[in-house]
């Protein structure tokens, strides 16, 4: 399943630079008003697709072993939404001044908007070996969350940049994010059991719609000529992206390794993925909401399409790096429970014979 998984994740890489291409050959195609409607195929019918699906994937009935742990789950929450938007804000003052595109830079901010994952943070957490059950639960957890916190915030840091009125942003999200995403949650209370015996490729088919919302999207972008994106740009944002989430995996290290933390190894472990780690398959339809009908739009899903395979190249790159520190950190306590266990209880000790010297 790990092999599949990783497949469908190339691929998908692979896909993104196809549909980029495409939209780049003949972009009439996929602007709104051309021959696939994307004011309807894409507005509503594909993101509610993609909602649907996760509706029918979110495992929540797993979730109540890990509610016990709010210390853990406050922190990824606070930290995903709260401290990293707020601090790649005040980063971005500073990047200001630099001669980077500014809707580049705006796209960084909307990185920092976004909600966990529901699929690589828990399949990193999985192949270290760390609380996969807090991992699950905050990834489905903060999906929910992020339907109404992630709008909020983009209109807090970036403000709408629309012609659609605010109030139909929000219809328009709940009849196509929220509504599909209960219904998939129903249909599934109906038919676990034969979702999990059949194995159906809905991670496939939310991929392909994603392609799809990412294709009509550059297809604005190509058919305006007057959009230019500098080579220069791109690169310092992708160093960018780099520094960033390495920093953060670092923060969320020390935050959770400190003295008193009340956090074990494992907990840790779900703590650096889930926090740094930012969703495209909710991301990219919500902007594709928030921002209807800005001509800049495809520049500032830029960061979040190259944040996407960076946090899964860095992930993978790093676990057998932590998972060393975690077991090695693992075995700590078990050494000291084994000398307590000794001064309790000296009989058990086995002493060797020493050898009497006769000269």
């Amino acid at each position: 399943m790990r092999l599949l998984e990783r497949m469908r994740k190339e691929w998908f890489m692979i896909g993104i630079v196809l549909a980029i291409a495409g939209a780049k050959l003949k972009p009439s195609i996929g602007v709104n008003g051309g021959p696939l409607k994307p004011e309807i195929t894409v507005s509503y019918i594909a993101v509610a697709t993609i909602f649907f699906n996760s509706g029918l994937s979110l495992k929540t009935e797993e979730l109540t072993s890990a509610l016990v742990h709010i210390k853990l789950h406050l922190f990824i929450q606070i930290f995903t939404l709260a401290f990293f938007p707020a601090t790649i804000w005040l980063f971005l003052q500073l990047l200001s001044i630099t001669p980077i595109n500014e809707w580049l830079l705006k796209g960084l901010q909307t990185v920092g908007c976004m909600p966990p994952p529901v699929s690589s943070a828990v399949i990193l957490t999985k192949a270290v070996g760390g609380n996969e059950a807090a991992a699950i639960f905050n990834s489905a957890f903060g999906s929910f969350l992020g339907i109404v916190i992630t709008p909020l915030l983009l209109l807090l840091f970036l403000g709408s940049s629309s012609s659609v009125p605010f109030t139909s942003i929000f219809s328009q999200l709940f009849m196509t994010v929220v509504v599909p995403l209960i219904i998939g949650q129903i249909v599934r209370r109906y038919i676990k059991d034969w979702l999990e015996r059949e194995k159906l490729p809905l991670g496939a088919v939310s991929s392909s719609v994603l392609l799809l919302i990412i294709y009509t999207t550059f297809c604005d972008t190509f058919s305006n000529p007057s959009i230019d994106l500098d080579t220069v740009s791109l690169v310092l944002v992708l160093l960018i992206i780099f520094s960033v989430q390495l920093s953060f995996m670092l923060l969320t290290f020390l935050f959770s390794t400190r003295n008193n933390s009340g956090f074990t190894p494992a907990d840790t472990v779900a703590i650096i993925f889930c926090s740094t780690h930012k969703s495209l398959t909710l991301g990219i339809p919500m902007l594709k909401i928030v921002f209807a009908g800005h001509e800049h739009l495809s520049l500032i899903s830029v960061p979040l399409l190259i944040y996407h395979p960076v946090q899964i190249l860095l992930g993978s790159v790093l676990v057998p790096t932590i998972k060393s520190w975690m077991v090695s950190r693992q075995k700590k306590p078990l050494q000291t429970r084994e000398v307590l266990a000794t001064l309790n209880n000296p009989e058990s000790v086995e002493y060797l014979p020493i050898p009497f010297d006769h000269k």
